[in-house]
Parts: structure tokens; sequence; C-alpha cells
């Protein structure tokens, strides 16, 4: 059994990159109609690319992210409004 806690840094110019990322794969689900946020958390949740579109490049754009890191940084964003 594991004691160590792991921790993540993701730098803040990863985290423009992943936000403009993340906006157009966003962008491109709703253009092609899809419900964008249900969307992207099935993908992240499963690792499974059929949950994004490849209209826009979509498909290609989102695999470049690493997920741990995206998360941490929505987590890092949701939390630093809760005070």
């Amino acid at each position: 059994m594991y004691d160590k806690t792991v921790t993540f840094s993701v730098s803040d110019d990863k985290e423009v990159q992943m936000r403009r990322t993340l906006s157009e794969v966003y962008d491109a689900l709703v253009e092609k109609g899809y419900n964008p946020i249900s969307q992207i958390v099935g993908y992240i949740l499963s690792e499974d690319p059929t949950y994004i579109t490849t209209h826009r490049n979509a498909r290609t754009l989102i695999r470049k992210v690493d997920r741990d890191e995206l998360l941490q940084a929505m987590v890092k964003h949701y939390l630093s409004g809760a005070e």
C-alpha cells in the first residue's frame, strides 16, 4: 500500500493552453449539436475519444491534453471561487 500523496504542478502557461483547447473542443461540440459538458465529462472519465467529435479537429486537440493535468486545473479553478 502507498502512504505517500502524489503531488501535481501545472504551470500557468499550460493551464492557458488547456483552457484554449477545451474552449475549441467545447465550441466544436456545440456546433455539432452535442451537449458539450456531458461529452467532455464522458471523455475525461473514460478516455474514450469517441465522446469528442472530429469536427474542427476537436478529437485530436483534446487527446493532446493530459487528463490528470486537466482535472487538476479544473478542481483548482472550481475551488478558487469557493471561500
